[in-house]
């Protein structure tokens, strides 16, 4: 059954000679493997560069449940990026942000929050004249809302170390080395405070340095590690350190 929906690619691969497997995060579907056949060819009407990271795209698609490898009737870019393909330091905030999201996002079922979230940020790094030297931080952190493993912003004076592992701030340090000594849990405790859903950029001043802010992006992706199964580490953040530092 044919259905129309919109779709951002997460990651692209070669299959036989001609062909690609695409992974789109898809408005009516959620994450879905799609085949197209002979889209290396010359001569196809689908352009492979339709299919880079990001990319924002409306779709016709055959949907079949249960079908590991999807098929697509025609695909258009949606929204084309102008600022993100030319700007080293956004198309390294989006470098990170696809590496995230496919590591991170697993669900085979429709999420339009999830879907909207992702769909507005990408539109907002691309149009921002703001710094983006903080959207990555923030974009991590209000991804955990919608991936349900957002920590327990319960810090007071009495509770003051954050345990990673249990996702909340404790009186004592715990009997596990995955725990935030209590400078470095105030700072987190002031960050997760800005976390409500606004505009993240507004909020930069929460972060006082490249130093704290490399820390705090480390302290995050570890907590990813701890909180969602199967998540591996990301490599990208180690060019956008240097990128943005």
């Amino acid at each position: 059954m044919l259905h129309s929906t919109k779709g951002i690619v997460f990651h692209s691969l070669k299959y036989a000679e001609s062909s690609i497997i695409v992974k789109i995060y898809t408005e009516l579907f959620g994450l879905q493997s799609y085949l197209l056949r002979g889209i290396r060819n010359q001569k196809s009407k689908i352009k492979p560069a339709l299919f880079q990271p990001l990319t924002l795209l409306d779709l016709v698609v055959y949907h079949k449940e249960k079908q590991s490898l999807q098929s697509v009737r025609e695909v258009h870019l949606a929204q084309p990026y102008h600022a993100i393909p030319f700007d080293i330091r956004k198309s390294s905030v989006a470098l990170f942000i696809n590496e995230l999201v496919y590591k991170a996002i697993r669900e085979e079922e429709p999420n339009p929050d999830l879907f909207e979230f992702l769909w507005k940020n990408c539109l907002m790094l691309d149009t921002t004249e703001e710094s983006v030297s903080f959207f990555h931080l923030f974009f991590a952190l209000q991804l955990m809302h919608h991936l349900g493993i957002f920590p327990q912003n319960n810090y007071t004076v009495r509770i003051p170390v954050f345990n990673m592992r249990e996702g909340l701030f404790q009186m004592n340090i715990p009997g596990h080395p995955h725990y935030l000594d209590r400078d470095a849990s105030f700072v987190f405790h002031k960050v997760l405070a800005t976390c409500d859903g606004k505009d993240p950029l507004q909020y930069v001043s929460t972060i006082p340095n490249p130093e704290t802010r490399s820390r705090l992006l480390e302290t995050i992706l570890l907590y990813y590690q701890l909180h969602l199964p199967g998540f591996s580490g990301i490599q990208s953040h180690h060019v956008l350190h240097d990128v943005l530092a």
